[in-house]
């Protein structure tokens, strides 16, 4: 995940719950819905909330996701701030949560450090909520529980760090290219963050804490 700052509402929801004070999200049309869901995936770099994998804010790869469900929370369904853009890929993210709660939030800055990845391609959760989150999301601590997910985080990222002269398999001691790597990573292009750069953004900031500890 990478710490997601919720911005302004997109004025057609503004408008919507102004005039429908009673209503909620299932009223909306289907062009309030887009609106909502390409302001998320602008905030969002084009990436996905939970995954980052990327999502272009059109239905074909792009839902809009309630952090508390609308069965349980329906007063909430409204609330920009209560909703951010999932990719639809079956059995994880929005599809693997469905009414559960994840008791990590992508709006909360500790997404970025309670989760851990690998470059096997794997994730590993840092605290209970952060297992739990893995777990309802499906995010791939696992092969055997998400192996299309962590097998495609292995290679976007093995070919993305070999690309910027990192080594993945070999211990990498040039702090300054670490950091510059990350530094690369971390800046978006045209409003687009690169598939995956926060997992790799991980990874790099825990070789760099890994260094530094060792010296």
């Amino acid at each position: 995940m990478r710490k997601i700052d919720k911005g302004s509402e997109p004025e057609a929801l503004t408008r919507f719950r102004a005039r429908n004070p009673n209503k909620h999200y299932r009223d909306l049309s289907h062009e309030e819905r887009s609106d909502i869901r390409r302001t998320c995936t602008a905030e969002q770099l084009h990436l996905c909330a939970y995954c980052c994998m990327p999502i272009s804010g059109e239905r074909s790869d792009t839902l809009n996701e309630h952090l508390l469900c609308r069965d349980h929370h329906p007063q909430l369904s409204l609330t920009f701030d209560n909703i951010v853009a999932s990719c639809t890929t079956p059995g994880q993210c929005d599809a693997a949560k469905g009414n559960q709660s994840a008791a990590l939030s992508p709006l909360m800055a500790e997404c970025e450090r309670e989760l851990r990845f690998l470059i096997s391609g794997r994730v590993e959760g840092l605290s209970p909520r952060a297992i739990d989150t893995i777990s309802v999301l499906n995010l791939g601590d696992h092969e055997r529980n998400n192996k299309k997910l962590v097998e495609k985080r292995r290679q976007i990222s093995w070919m993305v760090l070999q690309d910027n002269g990192v080594e993945p398999l070999s211990p990498v001691e040039d702090d300054e290219l670490l950091q510059m790597v990350i530094d690369d990573l971390s800046r978006p292009d045209q409003g687009k963050l690169q598939p995956f750069a926060p997992v790799m953004v991980n990874i790099l900031r825990s070789w760099l804490s890994a260094g530094s500890n060792e010296r």
